[in-house]
């Protein structure tokens, strides 16, 4: 079974993403920054007062005519307004889950980790935004097991990926979901753009439930990112024996987070 996590920056490279996708060989395709404008499609513009970008009207929809062969599930962290040619439209924010149709899906579970659903009606706030967990549980046939996969696009802070008390919490929250949602002998992968440094306090709380990380210090930005400090996205397993193969993709670049895939 093949786990792909991705940042998708809202599909701003949406068109070296959309030649990737169907290549990847995602079982299961967890995207955080996923856009979804019911009845608008193509592009529209986003600004928050600090980021300015042309970025899909509805990402979710797109990614759902890329992988016909997949189950899809959206979830929204918060909405506010885009803009097309000077008419505001209403768009909502949040995470999506893409799981191949061979895969039976027994359980799935969705909780907030930071706030609660917020209608944003003037203006997107550059941060401090709400966030959500969303899981998925599957059977893996070939191995006879459960795999719970979770993943999440952590809190944004101005100041800086620092541990803080909204972080904290955040942790909490996601272990336990994940312990609520879990069954006896499952793998659990934990996935996503954590918005953490790789000497967090949220990877002490994870291993209270046995997860490792396999991403450590590794550079998880693109060229496309210009910052220094180039770690956010993260994946952690219940189990490392359980992992065939892991990588943090360099090439090619489709968002200004790279994907990380793994084989179990």
């Amino acid at each position: 079974m093949r786990i792909v996590s991705l940042n998708a920056w809202c599909g701003t490279l949406f068109e070296p993403l959309a030649a990737w996708l169907p290549t990847c060989g995602a079982d299961v395709l967890c995207v955080q920054e996923v856009t979804r404008s019911p009845g608008l499609d193509g592009w529209v513009a986003y600004d928050d007062g600090e980021h300015a970008q042309s970025q899909r009207a509805d990402l979710f929809g797109d990614i759902r005519g890329l992988l016909p062969d997949h189950q899809a599930s959206f979830v929204a962290h918060d909405a506010g307004p885009v803009d097309r040619d000077g008419i505001i439209h209403r768009q909502d924010f949040g995470l999506a889950l893409f799981i191949a149709d061979r895969l039976p899906v027994v359980g799935q579970a969705t909780a907030p980790i930071t706030g609660a659903f917020t209608d944003h009606r003037d203006t997107w706030p550059a941060s401090h935004r709400p966030r959500l967990a969303q899981t998925v549980r599957v059977i893996d046939r070939d191995a006879h097991r459960g795999v719970l996969i979770a993943h999440l696009h952590g809190v944004r802070d101005a100041e800086g990926k620092g541990d803080t008390a909204a972080r904290r919490a955040q942790a909490k929250a996601l272990r336990d979901l994940i312990v609520w949602a879990q069954e006896p002998d499952d793998l659990i992968v934990v996935v996503g753009d954590f918005n953490l440094l790789p000497d967090s306090e949220t990877f002490d709380v994870l291993a209270e439930i046995g997860l490792t990380d396999l991403v450590g210090t590794a550079d998880t930005r693109t060229s496309h990112y210009p910052k220094q400090v180039r770690h956010a996205n993260y994946l952690l397993v219940s189990d490392t024996a359980a992992v065939a193969a892991f990588q943090v993709l360099d090439h090619p670049e489709v968002s200004d987070h790279r994907a990380l895939i793994l084989d179990i």
